[in-house]
């Protein structure tokens, strides 16, 4: 069984949401399991210590070494990802120095709560540690026909989600099925011999 990492961070449940359909995605190939993970939030005291009572447990290094592949998500910040996730992804200079995650392949997605609040650049922010990583990152071709009608969220840099308070579009959710089903099909293909 090939696991498939969805690493996310969500404040108020939109990125979340978009991980959900990630993992139906990657969960439509035969042989690949999702495994939803996230990160502590941060707040004025600090790092959160306490571990959530629901929801995804929080990443683990070891969750890194032992995916076929990456799908990184998070909230638009500024244009950039938000803070927790990018301080965990600060925190992986071991898998760095030991390649652990080279020629494995990911992608990312974002939610904001404006259609011009800097998703594409949030994902890019996110795209710039994981090719330090050695990774190879995976977009939404054109070749998905919901990527040229969107009226809501998708990239070709990755899945997104324009929140206007009415949860997650039909294509929103078809292209990041499509995002999770793409970066699946290709971690199998990578571990094959």
């Amino acid at each position: 069984m090939h696991s498939i990492l969805v690493l996310y961070y969500s404040r108020h449940g939109s990125t979340r949401q978009l991980a959900r359909h990630i993992a139906r995605g990657i969960e439509q190939v035969e042989g690949c399991e999702a495994v939803l993970r996230t990160v502590p939030d941060i707040t004025d005291q600090g790092i959160e210590t306490t571990p959530p009572q629901d929801g995804d447990p929080w990443v683990s290094h070891a969750d890194l070494k032992q995916c076929a592949g990456l799908a990184l998500g998070s909230p638009v910040r500024f244009g950039n990802m938000a803070a927790p996730l990018k301080h965990f992804i600060d925190t992986t200079s071991g898998q760095w120095l030991s390649g652990t995650l080279i020629d494995k392949p990911a992608c990312l997605f974002t939610s904001s709560s404006s259609l011009h609040g800097g998703q594409e650049t949030t994902l890019q922010s996110m795209m710039l540690p994981l090719l330090h990583h050695g990774m190879m990152i995976l977009g939404i071709p054109y070749s998905e026909p919901e990527l040229h009608t969107t009226q809501h969220g998708g990239t070709p840099y990755g899945a997104s989600h324009l929140n206007q308070g009415m949860g997650l579009q039909a294509d929103e959710t078809t292209l990041a099925q499509a995002l999770g089903k793409r970066l699946a099909t290709t971690a199998k293909q990578l571990a094959s011999p």
